[in-house]
Parts: C-alpha cells; structure tokens; sequence
C-alpha cells in the first residue's frame, strides 16, 4: 500500500483520469451553454445564484460569496452581463456604491430556458453514463470530500 506522502501508479492513473474528466465536462458543458444560450459557465452560475435568490437579487458580497469567487472577479463578471442587459445593479451602500444585483426579465428568460437545456445536458454527458450504483458512490463519495474539505478550511494547516 502506498503511503500517505506517496501514491501508487494505479492512483496517479486514476488522479489523472478525474482530472481530465472534469475539465473535459467543464469544456463541454460551457461551449454547449454558448452555443444554445449565448452564456458561459460562469454567467450560468451568476444568474442561477440570482434566480433562486428572493426576488431574483442579492447583495454583491453574498453573491461572491455564494459562488466561492473573489469579489473582483464578481465585479468584472457583472459589469459584463450588466452591458448585456442581463442584470442590473442598484446604489445599496454608502457613497453611491453599487452593492445590490437584481435579474433583468431578460435575465430571467435567458436563465429559465439555459436550466431546462442545462439539466438535458448534464443527463446526457454525466447521468445516463451511471449506473444507479455507481451514482450513489460517486454522490457518497462526493459529499464526504466535501464535506472533509469545508471542515479543512475552517482549520488551516490540515487536510
């Protein structure tokens, strides 16, 4: 058995292999967002966020820190998809700081329509590949890194 410092052929062959896979999804599923929606990933998580928040808007600090992004590369995030009139943004703080971001009903469409095609494509790429075995280790799996990695981070130091 490998140690915890090292790890098998057999490992780095299966590290490499998730590796791949995910990036390999993520392509795939941003290009079919661009291709049929006209938004990337990232704006598909920004206006998801939004569309479940109450009354589609949230204040811009709850939104970074909802998607896990640094707060400027919200702001540029936004600022993009404000041109495009897919949200807008509200005076909410102090000195005329922009701080609210509210779903446009163009927004809202777009959304709407990209989950109902997003939900297709991920059945497609990912679900009908499972069986219901394999999904629910994946899924236990999944939940118990997860799970392992915010409790990690709280912690600095361990992993």
């Amino acid at each position: 058995m490998a140690t915890a410092a090292s790890l098998s052929s057999a490992e780095w062959a299966f590290w490499d292999s998730w590796m791949r896979a995910q990036r390999l999804l993520a392509k795939e599923v941003d290009r079919v967002l661009q291709r049929d929606f006209g938004i990337s990933k990232a704006e598909f998580s920004v206006l998801v966020t939004l569309q479940a928040a109450p009354d589609g808007q949230m204040r811009v600090t709850d939104l970074a820190e909802s998607l896990d992004w640094e707060k400027s590369r919200v702001a540029h995030q936004l600022t993009r998809m404000e041109r495009r009139g897919l949200l807008e943004r509200s005076e909410a703080g102090a000195a005329g700081r922009r701080t609210g971001v509210t779903l446009t009903p163009s927004g809202k469409e777009v959304v709407e329509r990209a989950i109902r095609g997003h939900a297709h494509t991920i059945r497609r790429l990912a679900f009908d590949r499972l069986s219901p075995e394999q999904a629910a280790a994946i899924g236990a799996w999944s939940s118990g890194l997860v799970e392992h990695l915010t409790a990690a981070s709280a912690e600095p130091g361990e992993t």
